[in-house]
């Protein structure tokens, strides 16, 4: 992974409803994702069973460049006349990148499709990760120490000099009414 991008888990999981000229699609849907810089993007195979509700449970690896402001996900059919696309969503890097959410946490997402006159065709799930890279991965490492993980606990020495971690807590949650 280049130090310019973000490496991506999405995992293709269903669509629902899809429709190809006011139809429901019979067979041979395929998701295309790709990055809003078209820099890069990956295919799933075609789902030649699941009709106007595919799935395809399958985990595609994209890099992200860190200026790209989303990923753009494409329904296609294969028909006899050539490949159509169905429907296509743009899922926001704000959806899944940042903010209170930690690095690495699964975000499961679901997206209106639209077709090419902006019509509502069908809506798309994915799960979206976006991979640790493994210098920061605190899981169980046996090269990091300890004391990369926090801050060190401010010089009382009476208390052992430990690391401090913190953790949100919303007060709200423990007030009691009566």
């Amino acid at each position: 992974m280049a130090a310019n991008s973000r490496t991506l888990e999405i995992k293709v999981i269903s669509a629902e409803n899809l429709k190809l000229d006011r139809k429901s699609v019979k067979k041979n849907a395929s998701v295309t994702v790709r990055t809003d810089t078209n820099s890069q993007f990956c295919t799933t195979d075609i789902d030649t069973e699941g009709g106007a509700y595919p799935r395809w449970n399958e985990k595609l690896v994209l890099d992200l460049p860190t200026h790209s402001k989303s990923i753009i996900v494409e329904v296609h059919c294969k028909t006899s006349s050539g490949v159509r696309t169905i429907g296509t969503a743009t899922v926001p890097a704000s959806d899944f990148v940042g903010e209170y959410v930690p690095e690495g946490y699964l975000h499961f997402l679901s997206y209106r499709l639209r077709n090419h006159k902006g019509e509502r065709n069908g809506i798309i799930n994915i799960s979206v990760r976006m991979k640790v890279p493994e210098m920061y991965a605190c899981a169980s490492s046996t090269t990091w120490s300890h004391s990369t993980m926090g801050f060190p606990a401010a010089g009382n020495k009476s208390f052992g000099g430990g690391v401090v971690t913190g953790v949100p807590v919303w007060y709200g949650a423990y007030q009691k009414n009566y």
